[in-house]
């Protein structure tokens, strides 16, 4: 944050109407003089998400969750602050200063200039595909596996031409220099000296953020070799990190949202095939494991991930993998079985977008899959078989910290092997003892209060601080007002106080005073929750002298109730208790005064 004056902060936030920054995620229904939505940030079945375009501000009576539009894109893009900063200064086209770290400057124009490359060179690479005879292997590729022209575009497909130096020849012609193309992951140097291409007669998918910007490809062999890797992926670049980003989550965010749940197929072949048969809350991570990284990511949109990987023995060795990472993110597991030897893709052009639905519909609970197909793999009729299922099943479940899970599958798994719920119980116990020493996922068994949709427990201001600060939020004269009346010592909640003192300081707006406490959630809830006060207050300086008359009486009463303790105290001095009575006879007398102004 140091980085950008507070100037640029609030011009920043007057180019981002909050109403369209929030409504290009979610669908927003005007309400009165406001818009209303269902929370991205938790489950429910009513709109409690409320957001105040007079105000800037956005807030869920739900969860609680509130703030400005750098929060909003923060929470809801998984961003700390800078890059939320960032992205809403690119939204509007507003530079950055970043007058004290050259470092950082040229970080942010190297990334600027990778950004640029990769647009270029997807460009180039869709050129090749739709009219050149070096793209003819890579249509006629596409064709066979019924790849329809309107998925080719909107995935932005490409071929790269079988040769050692297209690319090196390109960038020469467009300007981009061979180191920049290198630091891409575009060509490699010879040891000889020189360059060469990386992809070379592959159909190149291109690899997007969030934002929809091209950021790495994959590009997958057409023919030759065939000790040649199926599949060449950028390398780890400034704009690309392979174990944070899923292909295709730039056009599966609204579906994602919209069905509650995310599908989640191994390849890109597969991600394409569904978007293109109309199931399109699907992406999938970049030829590696699944991470907990991707899974957070997920974490952000929906509460349950589908996963649909092919249905051979190395899918659902994926599928196991899969759990650790997801059990981390809080998310709830089901897994979609197509049968051997299909994948999604071959599932959709043999069997129809209909049948792959039913199939995702009839998805089963990850422990259910995972019994049933240990079940399938071990001879249950041996003590050895009925054993390795029992431990299996056994270190899965416990992963999940849930006592009422375990002991569920502990009756499922012994119903299955046809043997006493009792000794399955017994022999997870044992398991669970055994794996006490071995580390388990972070946090596995309970909610990680950092993730979005997850509630946390905050400083409750009371009714009269609430009040307080929706009076004082209203007009210039009422916050005047409040700073020549109130005692900050008579405000009981921390966050309230601090709330009050930036506003009396500067003096801004609730937008401006949200960007106060970026690095506050707190005190953001609690500005969001008194700012969105929607009724006309009649007479609201009486109300607020009113308010601040009980904030003092309750201090005063504090006060009183204590020098009360003192008194009986039978060590007590007389002429301390004679003092402490007059004190308490003030006390008295002040509380059935008049407001005044604070000397």
């Amino acid at each position: 944050m140091a980085l950008v004056s507070q100037s640029t902060l609030d011009q920043i936030r007057a180019a981002n109407d909050i109403v369209d920054v929030i409504g290009a995620h979610v669908p927003l229904k005007r309400n009165g003089a406001n818009f209303v939505c269902l929370c991205p940030f938790h489950k429910e079945k009513s709109p409690s998400f409320n957001v105040n375009p007079s105000r800037q501000i956005f807030r869920c009576f739900g969860c609680g969750k509130g703030g400005d539009v750098f929060t909003f894109v923060k929470e809801y893009e998984n961003l700390d602050f800078m890059d939320a900063v960032r992205r809403l200064a690119e939204r509007a086209r507003i530079p950055l200063e970043m007058d004290n770290d050259p470092a950082a400057r040229d970080q942010r124009s190297i990334k600027d200039h990778l950004l640029k490359l990769h647009e270029a060179i997807t460009q180039r690479w869709q050129q090749c595909l739709a009219g050149e005879a070096a793209g003819q292997v890579a249509r006629e590729y596409l064709e066979r596996r019924g790849v329809p022209p309107e998925a080719v575009r909107e995935f932005r497909i490409g071929a790269a031409p079988e040769a050692w130096d297209d690319t090196v020849n390109w960038a020469k012609s467009k300007g981009f220099a061979p180191e920049l193309c290198e630091t891409a992951g575009l060509i490699l140097r010879r040891e000889s000296g020189g360059w060469y291409d990386r992809f070379r007669g592959r159909l190149m998918f291109p690899i997007c953020d969030e934002q929809g910007r091209v950021i790495a490809f994959s590009g997958r062999v057409l023919q030759g070799d065939e000790n040649q890797a199926k599949y060449v992926n950028s390398p780890e670049t400034p704009i690309f990190s392979k174990g944070r980003v899923l292909f295709a989550l730039d056009k599966a965010k609204r579906p994602i949202l919209d069905a509650g749940k995310a599908i989640l197929a191994e390849g890109q072949l597969d991600t394409i095939a569904c978007h293109a048969a109309g199931v399109r809350n699907v992406v999938a991570p970049q030829g590696t494991a699944f991470t907990a990284d991707q899974a957070r990511v997920l974490k952000r949109y929906v509460d349950e991930v589908v996963l649909c990987f092919d249905g051979d023995k190395a899918g659902r060795n994926a599928v196991i993998r899969a759990l650790d990472p997801l059990l981390a993110s809080g998310l709830a597991i089901r897994v979609a079985s197509i049968p051997p030897p299909d994948d999604p893709d071959s599932w959709i052009r043999a069997h129809g977008a209909d049948s792959f639905r039913t199939l995702l519909d009839r998805a089963q609970g990850f422990f259910d899959y995972h019994l049933q197909n240990l079940c399938a793999a071990n001879d249950t009729g041996s003590d050895r078989g009925r054993l390795l299922v029992l431990r299996s099943m056994a270190e899965a479940v416990h992963k999940t910290g849930n006592a009422v899970l375990v002991d569920t599958y502990a009756q499922r798994t012994a119903q299955r092997l046809g043997v006493d719920v009792q000794a399955v119980r017994a022999e997870f116990r044992k398991q669970a003892a055994g794996a006490r020493g071995r580390p388990t996922p972070a946090g596995a068994g309970q909610e990680d209060p950092a993730e979005p949709g997850v509630e946390v427990e905050v400083e409750r201001p009371g009714p009269n601080e609430l009040w307080l600060l929706k009076y004082v939020f209203l007009s210039s004269e009422l916050r005047d007002f409040a700073t020549a009346h109130l005692d900050p010592d008579w405000v009981p909640t921390p966050v309230v106080q601090r709330v009050l003192a930036v506003h009396f300081q500067t003096a801004g707006d609730v937008a401006g005073l949200l960007g106060r406490f970026e690095e506050d959630p707190v005190a953001q809830s609690v500005i969001t929750e008194a700012a969105t006060e929607q009724r006309e207050i009649p007479e609201p300086e009486r109300q607020l002298a009113d308010v601040i008359r009980r904030l003092r009486d309750a201090w005063l009463e504090r006060q009183i109730a204590l020098g009360n303790g003192r008194l009986a105290d039978p060590a007590l001095e007389d002429d301390e208790r004679l003092g402490l009575l007059s004190e308490l006879q003030a006390l008295r007398q002040r509380k059935r005064a008049p407001l005044q102004p604070i000397a």
